[in-house]
């Protein structure tokens, strides 16, 4: 059983506005609502997967009630802590030529008791758990090091996985979890510069492995960079690559490639077959509006379009 972890929970929209114009009266012509934030959308991309996953983390108020109410009606089992602060909604505007606007709140204030139910619920989920997956940002008065906590709580058995950013994701690879998957820009701000071309990427790759991940993941709009660290000796470096012709809105598709990678990783699939299955499902979620949703028949359409290289091969780490 995969379990995601999403602490900062949301109800997100997304409405399609066409020739969005900032300060002026603009009118949607669709408008997609469901329970959210990084870990949710990973739980939905597994579920469409068929996939054993459940669902935690914190809601709280009539917001939290929609967020547990949408993911039951969508059939992903969930156990979440509630909380007395309200959970936060965030709002994508897409425009269908090609721009996208997100506003996104900061999240609930969390109570040590509430954190403290929290780490109960994750010793009693962990238990079940072959997988556990730690997405997105904390909420207010969460300490940046807790993902890093969680990992200390859970056993050698259990795969862990970081979908994170800036000092939360740097102390998650100080706790040596199995699994990062951060975007270019998230892991320029790790690695500390821009990335010019895809040897900056694979350096960041070769990087995020040195500082703990046992595999990192850079992901970008057409596919990702894959670093093994293997034995400590030898390591392992791929990219996976996929020219897309349309995308309505890329909300969530670095959420749907993670998922599609675990999902592959959970029935012990080797780095080719979990790349493809997670690139083709970041593909996938572009062509339909609202994040972790997709057309299976899209995904296996696509992951035959997967290009994969093995580029380099030697020691971990630059």
């Amino acid at each position: 059983m995969i379990v995601t972890v999403t602490l900062n929970a949301a109800l997100d929209r997304t409405v399609s506005v066409p020739n969005f114009q900032p300060g002026t009266r603009n009118r949607a012509t669709d408008a997609v609502e469901l329970s959210g934030g990084k870990g949710v959308n990973i739980a939905r991309t597994l579920k469409a997967l068929g996939e054993p996953v459940v669902a935690t983390g914190l809601a709280g108020g009539r917001t939290g009630t929609s967020i547990i109410e949408g993911l039951t009606a969508e059939g992903i089992l969930n156990d979440f802590v509630r909380i007395r602060d309200e959970s936060r909604t965030t709002t994508a505007i897409v425009d269908p030529n090609g721009d996208q606007t997100e506003v996104i709140e900061y999240g609930p204030e969390i109570g040590e008791d509430e954190l403290a139910l929290f780490l109960e619920k994750i010793r009693f989920l962990s238990r079940g758990a072959d997988m556990m997956v730690l997405a997105g940002s904390l909420p207010q008065n969460v300490p940046g090091d807790f993902y890093a906590t969680l990992r200390g709580e859970l056993g050698p058995g259990v795969v862990v996985a970081v979908d994170a950013q800036g000092p939360v994701l740097r102390a998650a690879l100080a706790a040596g979890v199995d699994v990062v998957s951060p975007n270019a820009r998230e892991a320029e701000e790790i690695v500390g510069h821009e990335f010019s071309d895809d040897g900056d990427m694979i350096a960041a790759a070769e990087e995020l492995t040195a500082m703990g991940a046992a595999t990192s993941l850079v992901h970008h709009p057409d596919g990702c960079v894959a670093r093994e660290r293997g034995d400590g000796k030898t390591g392992t470096t791929w990219t996976a690559f996929l020219r897309r012709r349309e995308v309505l809105s890329s909300v969530g598709s670095g959420d749907a490639f993670l998922g599609g990678y675990l999902a592959a990783l959970s029935r012990e699939s080797d780095m080719e077959a979990c790349l493809r299955l997670g690139v083709a499902c970041g593909a996938a979620n572009t062509l339909m509006p609202g994040a972790g949703v997709f057309d299976p028949r899209d995904v296996e359409a696509l992951s035959r379009q997967v290009v994969i290289e093995r580029t380099v091969e030697g020691p971990p780490g630059r």
